[in-house]
């Protein structure tokens, strides 16, 4: 775990220059704070076509890491089409979450993805999300004040992160992006 707080550290300084902010900045608004790791086992399935591994969705996180085996399985959704994620082996794919997409006013896009069921093989993958600090659930995040303009006007409204996952919740398996729900 402790490679994955070196990798966070050194993915928000470069997010942060890539917005064209100060380096530490998403580190000094606590947006990726607490990590959180999920593991997934998706049993091989003989009729994959009649199911799905996990149902499309973006990730209610500022970050996501995530570390597959060679099964593949992961889809994003590329012009309206699903499109299989390429996999290479012994490599981390890093998904924007919908946290940075807001307070990146778009600049960074949440993707919606999925996972379809295999017939080749088991598929195990393993995500640590990235989330705002939990110990203060009602902090609020916006979009950068340093991003905005007359030209570039705010997208999303300031909202905390309990009721963004509020809102996440109660969409069930309405499968549009949470931040709709938010926007000014």
């Amino acid at each position: 775990m402790e490679f994955m707080f070196q990798l966070k550290k050194t993915l928000y300084e470069l997010l942060s220059e890539a917005l064209g902010i100060s380096s530490e900045y998403l580190e000094s608004i606590e947006c990726i704070k607490t990590a959180s790791l999920g593991c997934n086992y998706y049993h091989v399935c003989p009729e994959p076509n009649l199911t799905l591994g996990v149902a499309n969705h973006s990730d209610p996180s500022f970050l996501t890491i995530l570390l597959q085996d060679n099964i593949g399985g992961l889809q994003i959704l590329r012009y309206n089409h699903w499109v299989d994620a390429p996999h290479l082996q012994g490599s981390l794919l890093a998904n924007v979450g919908d946290i940075l997409q807001l307070i990146s006013n778009d600049k960074f896009k949440s993707v919606m993805h999925r996972v379809v069921a295999g017939s080749v093989g088991n598929r195990v993958s393993a995500s640590c999300f990235f989330l705002p600090v939990t110990s203060n659930r009602d902090k609020t995040f916006g979009p950068v004040k340093e991003l905005l303009s007359e030209v570039n006007p705010p997208i999303y409204r300031e909202i905390s992160y309990s009721e963004y996952i509020a809102h996440f919740k109660s969409k069930g398996h309405d499968v549009t992006s949470t931040l709709n729900g938010f926007q000014l």
